[in-house]
């Protein structure tokens, strides 16, 4: 489990900056700022130590009970979007409930971060798109409305049954995801955007959270 802090964000979409060596960089622009502490969790009162994250405003129409009495007992306006990010206990203790987060505190140039974010919905799809195969059988030899089949997935008398976890059609998408050892490329506080080398998952304006890399290796001293 990834104990490092972070902080959540929208996926702004998709650009490319220069280095200083003039190579080109492609990255992902996500707005991180600003971000609030709107809770935290302890080990006394909770059973276990964390941080609830809060982005955006959220209109006062959209607000159910729950979630006003919540941000009431906190004395913070309500936020759009809630994350509660798992941390050790004395790093919980570093942090205030209201206090605004910067991404230049959290995150440096060089650094490996982990982004988790929900993918693109695709909605029920084939084999073919789903696992990549290239179908089943020929155009030849009398075939035909099979091309773009899976092929056998039947056992014969033992166990004589199809077996779990077999690729086969269904939902393609909309799941979470977390796309590892990214590098920041460059971390603009003042807009509060990081702008991350490679892809991340979802769509344009997805929420997403930024974390400490949790299985980069350690230099050796």
């Amino acid at each position: 489990m990834n104990t490092n802090l972070g902080l959540i964000g929208k996926k702004l979409g998709a650009t490319q900056i220069f280095n200083a060596d003039g190579s080109v960089a492609r990255v992902t622009a996500i707005q991180v700022g600003p971000c609030r502490v709107v809770g935290k969790r302890t080990l006394e009162k909770d059973g276990y130590s964390a941080v609830i994250l809060g982005f955006g405003d959220k209109r006062e129409k959209l607000v159910n009970k729950a979630e006003a009495g919540f941000f009431k007992k906190q004395g913070q306006a309500a936020s759009r979007t809630v994350r509660e990010l798992r941390l050790p206990a004395e790093a919980v203790g570093k942090y205030e409930v209201g206090q605004v987060l910067k991404p230049s505190e959290h995150f440096k140039e060089g650094e490996k971060v982990d982004v988790c974010g929900i993918t693109r919905g695709r909605g029920f799809t084939g084999v073919m798109v789903r696992w990549n195969f290239r179908g089943a059988g020929k155009d030849t030899h009398g075939t035909h409305e099979y091309k773009r089949h899976g092929g056998a997935v039947g056992t014969n008398m033992t166990p004589g049954r199809t077996l779990a976890n077999l690729k086969m059609p269904g939902q393609y998408g909309n799941e979470r995801v977390t796309m590892l050892n990214l590098v920041v490329a460059k971390v603009l506080d003042e807009e509060g955007i990081v702008l991350v080398e490679g892809g991340v998952p979802g769509s344009k304006n997805g929420m997403v959270t930024v974390r400490g890399a949790v299985k980069t290796k350690k230099r050796k001293a």
